[in-house]
């Protein structure tokens, strides 16, 4: 779940200056293969283990959108926010996925009540806004992965064709963004981000998609394929949508927590995305019990 963003660091001149670079980008792809390998081994293990990872990652997401909304880890927030992930992880563990989706929502209700109750320290007008939305944020990271590896059949090979479609997209559009350049593709929201890194991801989230499935022996390629390209389109999406909320709030990082790249937000952001309609997807195929299975098998 850790990928290769298409973030452009631009040079402050001379031979540190490309050094820099060099080493930051060395200290990304290293970040990258540690962390991704112990998320594909949770993932292939399954059960309370990945689970486990899943609501450490999205409690991570929970605190550092936190510190956007009140400027500190205000406990109004956290405590609903991760009530609610906690329970939703043991309902989850207890086979209920239904109530697992259902505590994500009360917590973002009770979060803005809280800071409703003790408006001493309320920050701003939309605060309760952003609250609620960072749990629901949350939630998905969370929800996302943990109902599709669910799935007995085909769970674990739902997650490596997702991380696939992630990694690749992000990996393809960085690299495709620095090396070819060209008009930018929403430069008020993300000003490095480029039309060539946007197709050049999505050319790689649908060839590792389409690669991964081909592996799993899975019928109807084409159809795999087409998946893959949306799945990639939202992997951007999610994308652009925390750096807009990050560039509203005037922070270039959600944090600090993962050497060379920043925060688990700028890190999970087109992944939750996509896990999601990964989700949605297999949910109305075939229903919560067998989401991997709606996803791949058509």
């Amino acid at each position: 779940m850790i990928a290769l963003n298409h973030r452009d660091h631009r040079a402050s001149g001379g031979v540190s200056s490309a050094a820099g670079r060099a080493d930051n980008l060395r200290l990304r792809v290293v970040s990258a293969v540690v962390l991704g390998a112990l998320a594909l081994a949770a993932a292939y293990a399954g059960g309370w283990l990945f689970s486990t990872l899943c609501v450490i990652a999205s409690g991570g997401i929970l605190w550092e959108w936190t510190r956007f909304v009140a400027q500190s880890a205000d406990t109004r927030i956290l405590l609903p926010g991760l009530a609610a992930l906690l329970a939703a992880f043991l309902l989850t563990g207890a086979g209920r996925p239904v109530g697992a989706a259902c505590a994500i929502p009360i917590g973002a209700v009770l979060a803005p009540a809280l800071m409703a109750v003790w408006p001493h320290r309320y920050p701003g007008p939309y605060a309760a806004f952003w609250a609620a939305a960072g749990i629901f944020y949350s939630g998905i990271a969370f929800l996302g992965p943990t109902l599709l590896r669910r799935d007995a059949e085909l769970g674990f090979v739902a997650i490596l064709f997702l991380a696939a479609i992630v990694w690749m997209t992000d990996s393809f559009a960085y690299f495709a963004g620095r090396t070819l350049g060209g008009p930018r593709l929403w430069p008020r929201v993300s000003p490095n981000k480029t039309w060539t890194g946007a197709i050049g991801g999505s050319v790689g989230g649908v060839v590792a998609g389409v690669c991964v499935a081909y592996a799993s022996g899975l019928g109807k390629v084409a159809i795999i394929g087409f998946i893959a390209l949306l799945l990639s389109l939202l992997t951007q999406a999610g994308d652009l949508l925390e750096s807009a909320v990050k560039r509203h709030f005037g922070a270039k990082d959600a944090s600090h927590l993962i050497p060379g790249h920043g925060g688990l937000m700028d890190r999970l952001d087109g992944f939750l995305v996509a896990a999601l309609a990964a989700l949605l997807i297999g949910i109305l195929r075939q229903g919560t019990d067998a989401p991997a299975q709606g996803l791949l098998i058509w």
